[in-house]
């Protein structure tokens, strides 16, 4: 990009709205995030919402790279990356249901809870294996693209590089605000069972959806 395109406010302006819109819309991403924090507080929240978008990142180096076209013209893998990453939703949601309220009751020795390095890995993944998040980038960066303001690729990469600090960003601010609803309630032995059986259900629910996810 040139010195004019960076220094153009209306470009900017219209590019970071659309962001912030996005990134505030419940999706996927967004759900898993919360709900971990619920689950397992601030500083789970915080690795998740890290995790996802460390996932993001790959899908806009794939997107500058034209590999996430691929995901977009071909069926099969468009399938298998759909399949494995619902697979992976499943076995999330499914072990936090078998370990509703296990974080309440360590005296008893039951497992601990989800580490902030074990959330991290999680969102990564999860973001990862959600090809609708690869089509997204493949749909959403290129209109912002101007063909004469350089390489392609770069400004890909710019981008949606700017994207992913914008959901950071959001995603952090949302998991402080859940966070503090989910230590009030943490206290109580019965309501967190309940919120890991949101958190099941959750990841479940996530994990449904994008087995039924289409292409289009």
């Amino acid at each position: 990009m040139t010195g004019a395109e960076m220094s153009d406010p209306a470009f900017w302006l219209v590019f970071f709205s659309a962001a912030l819109a996005l990134n505030l819309s419940p999706g996927p991403d967004l759900l898993f995030v919360l709900s971990r924090t619920l689950s397992g507080g601030r500083r789970v929240g915080v690795a998740s919402a890290c995790g996802v978008c460390s996932g993001a990142l790959v899908h806009v180096a794939a997107a500058a790279l034209g590999i996430s076209a691929i995901l977009a013209t071909s069926a099969l893998a468009f399938t298998v990356v759909k399949y494995v990453g619902a697979a992976y939703l499943l076995y999330l949601g499914i072990q936090a249901l078998r370990s509703a309220g296990a974080g309440t009751q360590l005296n008893l020795g039951t497992a601990p809870r989800t580490t902030a390095w074990q959330a991290y890995r999680q969102g990564i993944l999860v973001d990862i294996l959600n090809p609708k998040a690869a089509i997204f980038f493949m749909a959403f960066l290129p209109q912002f693209v101007r063909p004469d303001q350089g390489a392609v690729a770069l400004q890909l990469l710019v981008l949606g590089v700017l994207v992913v600090l914008v959901a950071i960003v959001v995603e952090c601010m949302l998991v402080l605000l859940a966070a503090r609803a989910s230590s009030a309630l943490r206290g109580n032995q019965r309501l967190s069972q309940w919120l890991d059986r949101v958190l099941g259900s959750v990841l479940i629910g996530l994990g449904i959806r994008l087995g039924l996810a289409e292409r289009a």
